[in-house]
């Protein structure tokens, strides 16, 4: 089901001219109304009528996210704080939270967008959607709730946590949606082989899922232990939170709501957009928001843009599924690894489990990496021979993905930290000492 023809089919032409008419309005409020933006234009010489089309927008600095702690915690809202009816922020690690402020045009205009992505993937006013993100500053629960409910779904905001009344719910009431990160959905998948539940006494037939990124094999998982098509939607809280794109039921990329973003993939040392089909950075800017519109927001993220078109017959642009962040490589012996890499060497395996820890140790001259999971087979700890075999195994297939050699550590089963959010797989060590 296509939720919205006139904009999800609308011609390149005619989305070009919406596009950079909005773009005009949005930088020309954000120089009027925030102060941080006119003085970063007033800076280099830059009048907002220099921006005439799609293609002036590389003339704009990238805003990051150290712009918005400087900016914390309201500066950079373009709008009186009367007319903002939510805020929400991000969930940063280290420091202040980042506040984002939402008028209600533009709540409308994200549930609009999320009422898009969760047709694309095949979810209609019949379905019953579970809800299994934590409620919060976090815009990922509210976001798709708006978004479900505007479709027509029956939703149960259950929230994120105690996985086996989630189980329960599930067969109770009957859910045919769940909505969580795909670690928590293969989290719940364990539970459920745990406890010796079927995936035959559940209904689930399709999964929301965003919040962190996943490997195809992490998908094809989830899809096998859940009985489910898996489908990602990607945003962000800066930007707006989820609804940004999202795939449809031919998993053929991330459909981008051009309406309302204009997605660049930029060279991360340059800031300057690459080809169409080439990794670079995404970079976002926001053309239909009031409350608070980031120019070029700097994401870290990786992906690139998909040539060709969709067999759904939706003509918006498509971002591929995030291969990792900028910011999240790890070097390994002087080598560029990215823990999706290792991710998809593992999952899938015959003999181990989906969960892995990598645990980098910091030494004076050269990281070395440790990879611990777990067997499926307990037993196997205990014999020796086949423990060295699975563990020659391992170490084989991230040599030829890699081109590094890691120290393998198999672990007692359901020992690693389960994650009900965002999976945090990477623990590091300092052995300087």
């Amino acid at each position: 089901m296509i939720w919205n023809p006139k904009i999800e089919q609308m011609g390149r032409d005619e989305m070009t001219a919406l596009q950079t008419a909005r773009l005009r309005e949005t930088v020309a409020r954000q120089y009027r109304n925030v102060p941080f933006y006119k003085e970063r234009f007033d800076a280099i010489g830059l009048a907002p009528e220099d921006i005439r089309s799609l293609d002036d927008l590389k003339l704009i600095p990238v805003t990051t996210k150290e712009d918005l702690r400087n900016n914390y915690p309201d500066k950079l809202f373009a709008v009186p704080r009367r007319e903002i009816v939510r805020i929400h922020a991000s969930t940063g690690t280290t420091g202040k939270p980042t506040p984002v402020g939402y008028t209600r045009a533009d709540l409308d205009m994200w549930s609009e967008c999320m009422a898009r992505l969760i047709s694309m993937a095949g979810v209609t006013a019949d379905d019953t959607a579970q809800i299994s993100f934590g409620y919060g500053l976090f815009t990922g629960a509210l976001g798709l709730h708006y978004g479900l409910e505007k479709v027509g779904c029956s939703v149960i905001p259950i929230s994120a946590g105690n996985t086996e009344r989630q189980i329960m719910m599930m067969q109770d009431l009957g859910s045919t949606v769940l909505i969580s990160t795909p670690s928590y959905a293969l989290y719940i998948a364990d539970t459920m082989e745990r406890l010796g539940i079927g995936k035959d006494t559940i209904r689930l037939r399709v999964g929301l899922f965003g919040g962190e990124g996943s490997t195809e094999e992490m998908r094809a998982a989830i899809e096998d232990k859940l009985g489910i098509l898996a489908t990602e939607n990607y945003g962000l809280s800066e930007v707006l939170g989820p609804g940004v794109s999202g795939e449809c039921a031919c998993k053929n990329g991330m459909h981008i709501c051009e309406d309302n973003f204009i997605v660049e993939i930029v060279d991360p040392e340059t800031m300057l957009p690459v080809p169409d089909g080439e990794w670079g950075e995404v970079v976002i800017t926001p053309i239909h928001r009031e409350g608070m519109s980031l120019l070029r927001y700097r994401t870290r993220d990786i992906s690139r843009i998909m040539p060709g078109e969709c067999p759904c017959g939706r003509t918006s642009r498509r971002m591929q599924k995030l291969r990792g962040r900028t910011d999240d490589m790890l070097i390994i012996r002087g080598v560029n690894v990215y823990p999706s890499q290792i991710e998809g060497v593992l999952i899938g395996m015959d003999g181990i489990g989906p969960h892995y820890e990598l645990v980098v140790h910091n030494h004076r001259t050269l990281n070395s990496l440790e990879v611990r999971v777990e067997p499926t087979d307990e037993t196997m700890l205990v014999d020796y021979g086949r423990l060295i075999e699975m563990q020659k195994r391992i170490r084989a297939n991230l040599r030829t993905v890699l081109n590094i050699d890691a120290d393998i550590k198999l672990v007692e089963p359901h020992s690693l930290k389960r994650f009900e959010g965002k999976a945090r797989r990477v623990t590091f060590v300092n052995d300087e000492d």
